[in-house]
């Protein structure tokens, strides 16, 4: 199963399109276009899965805490965004969480489970912001985010299947090499060249 995780996070990487998963952009009615949604920007699947990646390598309670922290706090930024609250920098706070996640992945940060918890807490707002601004607040909007959620959730499995892959392979200089690539695209996405 882990090395079905991580396939399944290379294939979702290798498949993604240009960030479109932002406010204004396609359709937001429905549980389908809320989980595609997440998958359809690269910048949403280098984040989702750089979350699971962190979580492998802290290990114990961090397999949960983590992503569970990504995913409420993420909650948070949607419901503010459908309730039409002001949020700055949406899109570098995006594109900043790829870059600062994936040199989290890179270094082999062994970071305090609270200062963890926090980190992906924060940017976390900002990916659920984004979404939340556009969501409907009928029946299809809560559709809409449970699909975006679940799908969240499973590019966090899938990360956390990668890393635990490559723990197994006691292979640090893979993550290390993934959290690289991961940084530099962030850069491309604050950049606007991804």
């Amino acid at each position: 199963m882990t090395r079905l995780s991580f396939y399944a996070a290379a294939i979702l990487a290798a498949m993604a399109t240009a960030a479109e998963a932002h406010t204004g952009i396609g359709s937001t009615s429905g549980f389908g276009p809320g989980f595609s949604h997440p998958l359809g920007g690269v910048d949403h699947i280098l984040a989702m899965v750089a979350v699971g990646l962190f979580a492998a390598h802290l290990g114990d309670r961090a397999l949960w805490l983590v992503p569970a922290s990504f995913v409420t706090m993420m909650a948070f930024g949607g419901a503010a965004g459908i309730a039409g609250f002001e949020l700055p920098f949406i899109e570098a706070g995006i594109g900043l969480s790829v870059v600062v996640l994936g040199l989290i992945v890179a270094l082999q940060w062994s970071a305090p489970l609270s200062a963890a918890m926090a980190i992906v807490g924060f940017f976390a707002v900002f990916h659920g912001f984004a979404h939340g601004a556009e969501m409907p607040t009928d029946a299809s909007g809560l559709s809409y985010a449970s699909g975006f959620v679940l799908a969240t959730a499973l590019l966090h499995l899938a990360g956390i299947g990668a890393g635990l892959g490559i723990g197994r392979l006691r292979s640090n200089r893979l993550a290390q090499v993934g959290g690289g690539a991961m940084a530099l695209a962030g850069v491309g996405v604050l950049t606007g060249a991804l």
